[in-house]
C-alpha cells in the first residue's frame, strides 16, 4: 500500500505515518513548513504543485491531516484560514475522483454545538465558531466529490494528544507548561466544557485499519477515546499527579465563558458516538486510558529534565 500522509510533521500526521510504516505500508510525508530529512516539501496551497505531485506519484490512500487546527487563530483571520481548511481538501477530494485514490480527509467534533450529545454520523451538524464552519464546509466539498466516484470519508475526531515535539502542539499537553509553571503566576482553568481527548496513536490505528478495509465506506466516521469525559481542569489534575508539582496556582473555573465579539465560542459537550465504526467492524477500543498513558509519559518528560 503506497500512502501519502499531508501535515505528515504534526502531532496526528507523524503518528499515522509511523503507524502506517511500522504495519509495512510505503510512506510518502508531506509537509511545508516543517518539512526535513526525510519529509518531502509540498505547499497545499499551491494547487498546480499539488496536481504535479499527485500526477507523478500514484499513491492508494492519502489521509489529509493538515489543517489550520487552532479556533483562536481562525477566528482572528478566517479568510486565510480558510485556504487551508477548505480549498485544500476541495482539491484533493477531486483529484481523488480523477485518480481512484482513498482520501481520508479528519475533521473534528467542533461541527456541533454541543447541546445534543453523543453526535451520531448523521446528526445535523451546527457549528459555533468559524474553525467548525470552516471544517463542515471542508466536509461537504469532500464528500461533494463522492458523487463523481471519489472513496472520499470525513473521520472527525475530538479534542488529541500524544507526544508532541512542543507542548503547544496539542491543546491538551500545553497543560504541561501551566503546572509547571512555578512562577507565582495564577491560571485559571475550565471546569464546566466536557471533552474526551484522543491520543493521536489511536486515531492512526483506525485509519489504518479503515484503509486495509476491501469495501466501500461510510460518507462519515466519528472516533473519540470512549473515556469518561474530562474537563481541562480535570485533565491538569491528572497531568500534575503523574509530573508530580502541585496546581495550587491552578483554579478550577466553573463559570459559563462570556464570549466578547472576535472570541471564540466553544461547545459544552460534543461527545462523538463510534457506532457506525463499531458496525463496519472497526476496533474502537484505545491502547492506554488517559491516565495510564500520562503516567508513562510523565515519566519521559522528567527524565529529559
Amino acid at each position: 500500500m503506497k500512502v501519502a500522509v499531508t501535515g505528515a510533521s504534526g502531532l496526528l500526521g507523524r503518528a499515522v505515518f509511523q503507524y502506517f510504516e511500522q504495519q509495512g505500508a510505503d510512506v510518502i510525508r508531506l509537509a511545508y513548513s516543517r518539512a526535513s530529512d526525510g519529509y518531502t516539501k509540498l505547499d497545499l496551497l499551491d494547487q498546480k504543485a499539488v496536481e504535479d505531485f499527485f500526477n507523478g506519484h500514484q499513491v492508494d490512500v492519502v489521509v489529509h491531516c493538515a489543517a489550520e487546527r487552532r479556533p483562536d487563530v481562525v477566528e482572528a483571520d478566517p479568510a486565510k484560514a480558510e485556504q487551508t481548511n477548505v480549498a485544500v481538501p476541495r482539491q484533493l477530494a477531486q483529484l481523488a475522483s480523477k485518480q481512484g485514490f482513498r482520501l481520508f480527509y479528519i475533521s473534528t467534533d467542533y461541527v456541533f454545538n454541543g447541546t445534543k450529545p453523543p453526535y451520531e454520523v448523521n446528526d445535523e451538524p451546527d457549528p459555533l465558531q468559524s474553525y467548525g464552519q470552516q471544517k463542515r464546509a471542508g466536509e461537504v466539498a469532500v464528500l461533494a466529490e463522492r458523487e463523481s466516484g471519489a472513496q472520499s470519508t470525513v473521520l472527525r475526531v475530538p479534542i488529541l494528544y500524544g507526544k508532541t515535539t512542543y507542548n503547544a502542539e496539542s491543546a491538551v499537553n500545553i497543560i504541561v507548561d501551566v503546572v509547571l509553571d512555578q512562577s507565582g503566576k495564577e491560571y485559571k482553568m475550565d471546569d464546566r466544557q466536557v471533552r474526551f481527548p484522543t491520543n493521536v496513536e489511536d486515531i492512526a490505528r483506525v485509519l489504518y485499519d479503515l484503509s486495509k478495509l476491501d469495501k466501500s465506506l461510510p460518507p462519515i466516521l466519528h472516533y473519540a477515546s470512549p473515556a469518561p469525559a474530562l474537563t481541562k481542569y480535570n485533565m491538569t489534575e491528572i497531568i500534575g499527579k503523574h509530573l508530580g508539582v502541585s496546581i495550587d496556582h491552578v483554579k478550577a473555573d466553573k463559570e459559563k465563558p462570556v464570549v466578547k465579539p472576535g472570541q471564540t465560542q466553544r461547545p459544552e459537550n460534543t461527545q462523538l458516538s463510534t457506532k457506525a465504526l463499531v458496525d463496519i467492524g472497526i476496533d474502537t477500543r484505545e491502547d492506554k486510558s488517559f491516565d495510564d498513558w500520562w503516567k508513562a509519559y510523565a515519566g519521559e518528560l522528567k527524565a529529559k529534565q
